[in-house]
């Protein structure tokens, strides 16, 4: 015995719809809590979530009243909906069609005086072995760039700054000022003794 398998949500969209169309009145969600299991056998668990989606996309009308939410969708506004729908995609395709036209006139008028001649294929080879030079060369200077004046100077200018900066901090440290111990140079003398061995 096989299990029975659960409804799709197009199928229980499709069924919700046919409620609505059959009986053409207006409900409460608690109403099709009750009808859309019995008649369509769609789980009461499903049918706010499928109503909403339906009321989503625009084919079921929603109005609040007082508390409560009523909800409604009749054939012919279904039919409207559908045609209205049915002419936006007839106009998209006819423009479509006429920008293919269009397209195809241009390329039919772009391909006049271009017929493959010898002069025009020699052309186009060197065009390419051109192209195959350019490309060559900037892999070239690319190599070259660590050489180029301006990258130079830079690390020149960072290199002097480096320098400068190592100096100041050595200067302080193993410049004390006097009577100050000189262990941060290693040395444990204090300046006056190094006056007075001198």
């Amino acid at each position: 015995m096989s299990k029975k398998k659960g409804l799709s949500a197009e199928e229980k969209r499709a069924r919700m719809m046919e409620i609505f169309f059959e009986t053409k009145d207006v409900f409460q969600l608690k109403d099709m809590e009750k009808i859309a299991p019995k008649e369509k056998g769609i789980t009461a668990m499903s049918v706010k979530e499928v109503l909403q989606s339906l009321v989503d996309d625009g084919m079921v009308d929603c109005e609040r009243i007082g508390t409560s939410n009523y909800y409604w969708a009749f054939p012919s506004k279904a039919l409207h909906a559908r045609k209205r729908k049915l002419e936006v995609l007839e106009s998209q395709l006819s423009e479509g069609n006429q920008k293919h036209e269009n397209l195809q006139k241009s390329i039919e008028k772009a391909k006049i005086g271009r017929h493959e001649t010898e002069e025009r294929t020699m052309l186009a080879k060197e065009l390419s072995s051109l192209r195959d030079q350019r490309e060559q060369l900037k892999a070239e200077v690319e190599k070259y760039k660590e050489c180029d004046p301006q990258v130079v100077e830079e690390i020149r200018q960072a290199n002097k700054a480096a320098k400068e900066a190592a100096n100041r901090w050595t200067e302080k440290v193993c410049q004390p000022p006097k009577y100050q111990k000189l262990t941060a140079c290693g040395l444990d003398l204090t300046y006056k003794l190094l006056l007075e061995t001198r």
